[in-house]
């Protein structure tokens, strides 16, 4: 029988944080990490699902370090350098971030929400009132309950597939764990795989340099100890009632969205807009669900122009 020979995995290109670990919150600890310019203005990104601190295209770097924008990225509850924490409702996530935020010194901030991280940006507005500056969500998830609702979209499925879900999670965590852990010198096999399957607009994205280098880090960093909680944490909680209401998120927010996007439909941020009372909605011709990556830097300059 041939011995099966994994691929030597390939140095990755990939710029470091200016500072990175863990903050203790009472009985457990959040991974965060720093990019751009150490004081400056501070900027909280919330990665996508799944995701991890780290996943900040470079083209948001650059500009952070050259526009004088700390950007803080957080693992949540389950990812990467964070401990397991469970939330009732995706509103519990902003007093995490309100405690990270005293323990780094930082009065006000912006919030960047990517996908599955924008409903947790919208949450820190509506929790953390004048201490949140602003908010930019990049092809954020609606609501998929309540007379929020968007209809249609993956996210539908949400409510009627979330109790199986929290209930599989014992039982296919360990393993998916030793799965995710086993994929690291497999990375560089798996990720033109990928790249395959996503659309035009998608894969341009991720031809992008250094893109590719930064999920394919961000991934493996974000599963290390397993990630599949968090991400089925994020999906039963998209299903629930977020514990506050849209339409009382009174902050300047700044939405950007793929006219193209198959995963989360173009409709659901026309829908959000509309019940933000006071959005800025950027419409992306052809652009699908990473086209946010593209604009980073304009997502950077409006969360941090309001003081």
């Amino acid at each position: 029988m041939t011995a099966l020979t994994l691929p030597r995995r390939r140095r990755r290109d990939v710029e470091k944080p200016l500072v990175e670990g863990t903050i203790d919150i009472g009985d457990q600890r959040l991974g965060f990490c720093e990019f751009g310019a150490r004081g400056g203005r501070p900027v909280f990104w919330m990665h996508g699902t799944p995701g991890a601190k780290r996943q900040l295209a470079p083209l948001a770097k650059q500009h952070a370090a050259e526009h004088d924008i700390r950007v803080i990225g957080l693992d949540r509850p389950g990812v990467g350098f964070s401990t397991p924490q469970r939330y009732g409702a995706v509103v519990d996530f902003a007093a995490d971030v309100e405690r990270v935020a005293d323990t780094l010194g930082l009065d006000r901030f912006g919030v960047v929400g990517l996908s599955g991280g924008g409903p947790y940006a919208l949450a820190c507005a509506h929790q953390l009132g004048d201490r949140v500056t602003a908010v930019g969500v990049l092809g954020g998830v609606a609501p998929a309950t309540g007379d929020e609702a968007a209809p249609g979209g993956v996210t539908a499925l949400a409510p009627i597939f979330s109790g199986s879900l929290r209930a599989a999670e014992p039982v296919l965590g360990p393993p998916l764990q030793l799965l995710s852990l086993g994929m690291t010198p497999l990375a560089d096999v798996l990720y033109p795989v990928v790249h395959r399957l996503m659309g035009a607009s998608d894969r341009r994205v991720l031809d992008e340099p250094g893109v590719a280098d930064m999920f394919i880090d961000d991934i493996l960093l974000g599963f290390r100890h397993g990630g599949l909680g968090a991400v089925l944490q994020d999906v039963v909680l998209f299903g629930r009632d977020w514990g506050f209401r849209v339409r009382d998120v009174t902050h300047p927010v700044h939405w950007w969205h793929g006219v193209d996007d198959a995963i989360v439909p173009f409709a659901h941020g026309e829908h959000m807009s509309r019940l933000l009372p006071n959005c800025t909605f950027a419409p992306f011709p052809g652009g699908a669900h990473l086209c946010g990556y593209l604009v980073a830097d304009d997502v950077l300059d409006a969360v941090t122009a309001e003081r």
